[in-house]
């Protein structure tokens, strides 16, 4: 039943990328939320009230403008353990320090990207205790599996943008270091230790403090959501 809810909703947003990429492209209302076709993200709240307050929306207005791909622009808070998670194709999972998930929180996420569901993941400020606890939470629901890290021929470099290397906050030059775990041949969570929050553009009260951000997140996250939809 999870399964078909959420392969019943990626398939409706299909239909608004056939064409896909690229191509051009607010939503507000709550017709939107039925609007066939229109993918919406979900914010996740998880641990004991965790959530992200400082992950910039502003990808889910570039990919409309650069595909075919039609977006609600804001993030839905959802909580980790909750049946509403399979409504979303696509999810947000951030924070800093230390926590660890419930049980039912670890089935239901496993579940989630077992059958079709996608999750982006990053510490805001780059937080080591929250990048920890991220990997030993991943360890515990996929004992078998491990986060690998993309190299440069990766789809997600290239779905959108061909992305072959990033400024960071401190100013270096690089391939963004992106991690992904696979299911069945794809990637369905990506994990970034560096961040892909975009803080510069999250908001008056957000900033990166001691963090070293990657500053092509945005179209990261464009190319992330492209794939996800699209793979």
């Amino acid at each position: 039943m999870k399964n078909l809810i959420l392969t019943t909703f990626i398939a409706a947003a299909c239909i608004a990328i056939a064409a896909a990429l690229p191509a051009s492209g607010a939503n507000n209302t709550k017709s939107s939320r039925e609007e066939e076709g229109v993918v919406h993200t979900a914010n996740l709240v998880y641990g004991s009230g965790k959530t992200s307050v400082c992950f910039s929306d502003q990808f889910l207005t570039q990919i409309e403008k650069d595909t075919h791909i039609r977006t609600y622009k804001k993030f839905h808070a959802v909580k980790l353990e909750s049946e509403k998670l399979y409504e979303y194709p696509f999810a947000v999972m951030t924070g800093e320090g230390t926590f660890r998930l419930t049980k039912t929180q670890r089935i239901n996420m496993r579940d989630y990207l077992n059958n079709g569901g996608f999750i982006i993941a990053s510490a805001g400020c780059s937080s080591k205790k929250w990048n920890n606890s991220f990997k030993q939470e991943i360890t515990r629901m996929f004992p078998k599996k491990k986060l690998k890290e993309l190299d440069k021929s990766h789809r997600i470099f290239h779905t959108v943008y061909d992305i072959t290397s990033s400024k960071y906050k401190s100013g270096n030059k690089k391939l963004p270091e992106l991690h992904g775990l696979e299911v069945d041949g794809k990637v369905v969570l990506i994990w970034s230790p560096d961040g892909l929050n975009d803080t510069a553009n999250a908001g008056a009260n957000c900033c990166c403090c001691g963090g070293n951000e990657i500053k092509s997140a945005r179209i990261l996250n464009v190319n992330i959501l492209a794939y996800a939809l699209t793979h």
